[in-house]
């Protein structure tokens, strides 16, 4: 009889990785699994938002300003817990702390990265249950080992990171990560609790028919941001016509994006001259994952978002991402 292709969890995934490098360590993959150990937990409270005391405000502000959802305080709870148990982290930087956090105990100091994140993106979809997420990002630090980790081991430009990724709580919950060779994406099996291999070696298409903007802005955002956004209007008898979504979740953006192809773009506008989204825990490891799936990423229409060295923790930045052609059309046109 013919056997069913056994399918590989997360654990055996990254295990079989580091067998095809035998000089790895194995800290970047337990760092892996410690990140999707955190998604199980937050995954939960969000299955059951709506018969647990877990929807609604949390009575706080972020760094930014912005209201806390109780399950932004889960889930940020959560994962830096994970992080401060685990042995491969030596610091975290989270978009709903002021500051980095630094892990003091032995087993930290001496490891080599540290985990920037947004622990629940699209936080604003919560109590309407629309997909929301989670995005990390890995770094090498530059502080030397046994010592604290600093402000400079997060203050890297996007290139040099190690790994990013998302998990996306949605139909189904999936961690997609990538590393500097590709891109794996594993969905959480409910029947035993682990990530499983579903989409391996993901690869963005070069084009497609699908643009991702806020149209409600349109009006504030600069001409040639409009001229750009234009493109894919299909304002005249013949021209390719093009399908809006837009769904307040970066996370849901991206998936989107990188399984069906596509262009996500949120330009800068009106109070948010230097972009809405930030560098440092948004951007920079979506831009990384597109790329690694052979995608583009550009920021205020012609750098590469990746080559940008963050000035702070929290700096804001437009983003144009996705299918190569698109990013590409966009970029010439805001030039």
């Amino acid at each position: 009889m013919k056997m069913n292709r056994r399918v590989l969890t997360l654990d055996e995934f990254t295990i079989q990785e580091l067998r095809n490098y035998p000089g790895a360590t194995g800290q970047l993959s337990g760092l892996l699994r410690d990140i999707g150990l955190a998604a199980k937990r937050v995954n939960v409270e969000v299955n059951k938002a709506g018969i647990a005391d877990i929807l609604g405000e949390a009575g706080k502000t972020n760094v930014q300003g912005e209201s806390v959802k109780k399950l932004d305080e889960f889930a940020n709870d959560q994962l830096i817990n994970s992080l401060a148990t685990s042995i491969y982290c030596c610091g975290v930087a989270s978009e709903e702390n002021e500051d980095i956090i630094c892990f003091e105990d032995e087993y930290s100091r001496n490891s080599k990265y540290v985990v920037l994140m947004d622990p629940l993106d699209g936080s604003g979809n919560i109590d309407v249950n629309v997909s929301i997420g989670t995005i990390f990002s890995i770094y090498r630090r530059l502080s030397p080992n046994g010592e604290l980790c600093n402000i400079d081991d997060f203050l890297q430009p996007g290139s040099q990171q190690i790994a990013a990724g998302y998990i996306i709580y949605g139909s189904s919950t999936m961690l997609v990560y990538a590393t500097r060779r590709s891109v794996q994406g594993f969905t959480l099996d409910p029947s035993i609790g682990e990530f499983c291999l579903s989409h391996p070696n993901l690869r963005v298409p070069e084009t497609s028919d699908i643009f991702s903007v806020n149209m409600g802005y349109y009006h504030l955002y600069e001409e040639k941001v409009r001229k750009a956004i234009d493109i894919f209007m299909a304002r005249n008898a013949g021209e390719k016509v093009y399908r809006h979504r837009f769904v307040g979740c970066m996370v849901s953006e991206i998936h989107r994006t990188l399984v069906q192809g596509g262009i996500f773009m949120y330009p800068a506008f009106g109070k948010y001259t230097e972009g809405r989204l930030r560098l440092c825990y948004e951007c920079n490891p979506m831009s990384f994952l597109m790329e690694k799936a052979g995608g583009s990423a550009i920021a205020d229409g012609e750098r590469r978002l990746l080559d940008i060295k963050p000035r702070e923790l929290h700096q804001r930045i437009p983003i144009y991402i996705g299918s190569t052609e698109m990013v590409s059309a966009v970029k010439e046109t805001i030039r």
